[in-house]
């Protein structure tokens, strides 16, 4: 998706781009969801601009509700509707690439999930970011906490 500083960041030729015309979304959504199968939903990778837009995220709802396809978006999407199955990162845990700021960041998971009964985190696939997270959800249950799919956490938002 657009990110706020496209074209400077460009994410490659299927982009979700804002000003783009409905079809042409669709276009490129259904080229990018061909790309695999056995999902249940998707996330956005940036996006701040084109999660911002009405209509774009509209077209983008619309193919994900046909398809019955949900959506994850990493919180820059938090609060946005569509009238599909969503969850919203409550989260980033490495944007800070130190294992010091990865784990701060995995505590402030932990304490939205009391906060809230549950709570989604997103992360890249970095080398650091895998062996924080999995240090981390190795102690998880000793804290009193049970790792589930974010699946278990969308609700519909209208």
């Amino acid at each position: 998706m657009e990110p706020l500083d496209y074209p400077d960041t460009d994410p490659g030729p299927y982009t979700l781009v804002a000003n783009t015309q409905g079809v042409e979304i669709t276009h490129r959504m259904e080229w990018l969801l061909s790309r695999a199968t056995g999902f249940f939903g998707v996330t956005n990778s940036f996006g701040g601009r084109f999660l911002s837009q009405e209509k774009p995220m509209a077209v983008f709802s619309q193919v994900l509700r046909q398809r019955g396809i949900a959506f994850i978006d990493d919180g820059q999407g938090a609060g946005r509707g569509g009238d599909l199955h969503r969850a919203s990162a409550a989260v980033r845990i490495d944007g800070n690439l130190d294992s010091a700021a990865i784990d701060g960041q995995l505590l402030a998971l932990e304490a939205q999930a009391l906060q809230k009964g549950g709570a989604v985190g997103v992360g890249a696939g970095y080398p650091l970011t895998v062996t924080q997270v999995q240090s981390w959800a190795a102690a998880a249950r000793d804290r009193g906490y049970a790792l589930a799919p974010a699946s278990a956490l969308m609700t519909v938002r209208p």
